[in-house]
Order: C-alpha cells, then structure tokens, then sequence
C-alpha cells in the first residue's frame, strides 16, 4: 500500500509540515506584530480563525487552484512545440492507453453524466478556486478589519474591500508567480532532461519532440 500510494503521501506529508509551520511562524509572526501595537495577543486556536491566517492561507490555495484549472484547460487546445508538458503537434502521436478494468461508472453511463465527468477536473479545479478566493476576501477583510479598529479607522464594507488594490494587489503577487512557475517547466522541458520522471522527456529524445 505504501508503494502503490508513495507520491500522494510523501506529498501529503510535506504539505502538512508546511502547513504547521505556517501555523506557528504566522502565530508568532501576529502576535509581534499586535504586541508592538499595544494588542493583547491571540491564542493559537484564536489565530487559526483570525483575518492573518486566513487570508494568507486561502491567497496561496487560490493561485494554486487558478493555475491548475488553466493549465488543465490550456492543455486541452494548446501545444508548445518541444515540451514535455504538451501533447503533441501531429494527432497522430497521440495514444490513449487505457490499463485493464473497468471504466468508472460515469464513463459507462453515458449521457449528462459521461459529459460532466469528461470535464470534471477542470470542474473541481475551478470549484476549488472559487471556495479559496472567496476565503481569502473574507479572511483578508476581516485582517483589514481588524487593523482599522487597532487604529481607529472606520471599518469598509467587503465590496469595498474586495474592489480595492489591497485585495488585487494579495492575489496578483500570488497569480503571477504560479503561471511563471507553469511556463517555467514548460520552456524549461523543452531543452532540460531529469531522468525518470514522468513530466521529462527522455534524456535521448531531440529538442524537437513534443510530449512526454
């Protein structure tokens, strides 16, 4: 079980240990920063649902969900000539090897069900990315929230938190960064091998060949 599943645990482990350091550093992080103010500081489980955490949690999930689900989408109709992260140019290289067994049972129903299951990646993706956008506006609004009580300004309603510069200016840093890293391995795939990984072109394949 442990072999057959390695990957997803490995990386489920380090997301968890991200995630609790991410925890603790913010939570000391904070409470510096509302002990220079004059606050009182918050407890752990009080952090855990302040504005600080929530913000900078649901920020980074967004771009994460956005880059998938445009990746996934772009891939369907786009190709980059040379890339292993493309399907290839000629329609023809393309082979669909389907391991033996039976089809999940959307794909055998047919009818509405094959059609919202042939588009249910992209589907859950986009799904994924609104549920985080939509915390990272509440949760950076209450952050905002906060620090115009802490110093005695009037609070914003959240349509004019979520049509601000603050708020756009959070999710653009994030966005640019994650479709920078996407056409990195893209370009970078085209010309670089690592050997074994699926997401490499062989280290003998010429430049020129597109696709894993």
């Amino acid at each position: 079980m442990l072999r057959s599943n390695s990957l997803s645990l490995a990386l489920t482990a380090i997301f968890a240990a991200c995630l609790v350091a991410q925890v603790l550093l913010g939570h000391a992080a904070y409470n510096d920063e509302l002990l220079r103010e004059g606050s009182n500081p918050l407890g752990l489980v009080a952090y855990l649902g302040s504005g600080h955490f929530v913000s900078a949690l649901m920020e980074n999930w967004e771009s994460e969900f956005l880059q998938m689900g445009m990746y996934v989408l772009l891939t369907v109709h786009l190709r980059q000539r040379g890339s292993a992260e493309s399907r290839p140019l000629d329609p023809s290289e393309e082979h669909e090897e389907i391991a033996a067994g039976p089809a999940p049972w959307p794909a055998r129903a047919g009818g509405a069900w094959r059609a919202l299951y042939e588009r249910s990646l992209s589907i859950a993706m986009f799904t994924l990315f609104a549920i985080a956008f939509t915390g990272h506006a509440i949760g950076s609004w209450r952050l905002e929230a906060a620090e115009r009580a802490a110093s005695g300004r009037p609070p914003e309603t959240l349509l004019d938190h979520v049509t601000g510069a603050q708020f756009w200016f959070e999710s653009m840093q994030n966005w640019q960064s994650e479709f920078l890293a996407v056409l990195s391995l893209v370009v970078l795939s085209i010309f670089l091998r690592q050997k074994d990984s699926p997401q490499s072109k062989p280290v003998d394949a010429p430049h020129a060949q597109t696709g894993s």
